[in-house]
């Protein structure tokens, strides 16, 4: 099976492995950590909490390399998303145009994503929100949406590779699935790619929907 494109930047970016587990028994890398620079000339105004429905989870593990905030569940039902979204304030994405169109009550927001392809949706969500601060970008974790956490160098030691150790000064841990992130050797190609995704921008409404 081919990786998505975020494990394939993740393989060649950035390590990690799965709390307690070693090298060879690791899964294949998904996910990096650590502040980037500038990828995009948008400025986020403020923080926006985002979840993503069923049909969106590439645009979501893109969406967390930037520094947004956002849930995903693959198999989540429409109610239980909604709910989700008004208990969490998180403004909904989806590509389910009818789901935005139902009744669901003044605070629920819907950006109705127009593209299948997901460096469009991203450019989308990008020219909607605006991109969170450089700092975030490449802070969370690709699998949970946590922040990661800077952990002793020490405490790592037993729980990564010896040469990572010896060449890594840095390392991060996602405090839900307990995985240990370190920064690679290609940060600026993760941020270029990035840059350039989001530089060749496409003129077009924005496509937010309030319910009625």
């Amino acid at each position: 099976m081919t990786e998505d494109p975020v494990s394939q930047i993740a393989s060649v970016a950035w390590g990690n492995f799965p709390s307690g587990q070693s090298e060879r028994e690791g899964e294949p890398p998904s996910g990096f950590a650590g502040g980037g620079g500038d990828v995009s000339p948008y400025k986020m105004k403020r923080t926006h909490r985002l979840i993503a429905d069923a049909m969106l989870g590439k645009l979501a593990k893109w969406l967390r390399v930037l520094g947004f905030d956002v849930t995903y569940e693959r198999w989540i039902e429409d109610q239980v998303l909604v709910r989700r979204a008004k208990n969490e304030g998180r403004d909904i994405l989806t590509r389910d145009r009818r789901l935005a169109q139902r009744r669901w009550g003044n605070s629920i927001r819907f950006i109705v994503i127009e593209d299948d392809h997901w460096p469009n949706q991203v450019r989308q969500v990008v020219r909607e929100f605006g991109r969170p601060p450089r700092k975030q970008v490449l802070s969370r974790c690709l699998r949970c949406n946590e922040p990661l956490n800077s952990i002793p160098r020490k405490e790592a030691a037993a729980r990564v590779p010896p040469y990572v150790h010896r060449m890594q000064k840095r390392f991060f841990q996602c405090p839900t699935c307990r995985r240990i992130y370190w920064r690679g050797t290609h940060q600026n190609h993760i941020l270029n790619r990035l840059k350039k995704l989001l530089v060749q921008d496409c003129s077009g409404q924005r496509a937010t929907r309030r319910s009625p």
